[in-house]
């Protein structure tokens, strides 16, 4: 590693120097120069090479365990092991996630729907179970509301809205979508916090109106809509707080192509035994999974 090093920065330092320094011979590191490079050495840079591709892929979100299923979906036979090496040596790493702004206002006398979960986040099958929540993006013009709907038994973001304003109408956008793109039977069960939006007269009746059963996180606790703070918590970490975005317009863009192109589609979700949401359905339409 210290030739690898010399190697790298000899157009800067000295090549004596350097090797003073980090205290090797200068005809050791020359001798290392000349020295065929090894098979496994060869492989290790062909593998790092992947593994850079899908890091970036991934938007540099992966770590090793995302990093690792998606090469064993192209069919490289690797250890664990060795992929974490490799990404440790190169200094590939998974971008930490940051706090989001909490947006539930529970300050309302609207009726609240029992805990039908209970904090048990499975569905046998699609369309079983839904989950909601809503959050705030920063950008220029001021905060964008996102609301998103997701399917419990492949973590699918199923439908999203935006708006300028955090109100009812955003969170039945989130609604109305769900229910045009997936048509569920009606008994689906539609979890959410106790927010004022979600527990309006407009909503509980939409809710009805598609013969959903509401039932709502107990007060003050994220722990009880843990699958939508955590889809959240991914967006944010992911995507919107790494840029500065100058309108809400393009804010809006920007998460419609996460959600429908990446999320959905490609990101590796860890539930899903690092499948994606989509796969992982079409998987189980065919038989290929047992929820």
């Amino acid at each position: 590693m210290r030739f690898v090093f010399i190697q790298a920065q000899k157009a800067l330092f000295p090549i004596t120097v350097l090797c003073a320094v980090l205290g090797v011979s200068a005809s050791g590191f020359y001798a290392w120069l000349t020295r065929p490079t090894s098979a496994r050495a060869r492989a290790d840079e062909q593998l790092a090479v992947q593994i850079v591709a899908v890091h970036t892929r991934s938007r540099r979100t992966y770590g090793s365990p995302r990093v690792l299923a998606s090469l064993r979906a192209k069919g490289l036979r690797v250890g664990k092991t060795r992929v974490e090496r490799l990404m440790r040596t190169r200094g590939v790493r998974a971008e930490r996630k940051r706090p989001f702004r909490t947006t539930t206002d529970s300050r309302h006398d609207s009726p609240i729907a029992p805990n039908r979960l209970a904090r048990d986040f499975t569905a046998k099958a699609p369309n079983r179970v839904w989950v909601t929540d809503v959050t705030a993006v920063r950008t220029q013009e001021g905060w964008l509301f996102v609301a998103a709907m997701l399917d419990l038994f492949a973590r699918r973001v199923v439908a999203w809205a935006t708006s300028a304003v955090n109100d009812t109408a955003l969170a039945l956008a989130a609604l109305e979508g769900a229910v045009r793109s997936r048509q569920p039977a009606p008994g689906l069960v539609h979890h959410s916090d106790r927010g004022s939006p979600y527990a309006s007269a407009r909503y509980r009746a939409a809710l009805e109106g598609h013969a959903m059963l509401a039932s709502m996180s107990r007060k003050g606790d994220c722990w009880d809509n843990a699958v939508a703070e955590s889809f959240f918590s991914t967006l944010k970490s992911e995507l919107t707080e790494r840029v500065d975005y100058a309108t809400r317009a393009q804010a809006q863009r920007a998460i419609g192509e996460y959600i429908d192109d990446f999320y959905n589609v490609e990101r590796r979700h860890s539930f899903n035994g690092y499948v994606n949401p989509v796969e992982y359905e079409l998987r189980s339409a065919l038989g290929g999974v047992t929820p």
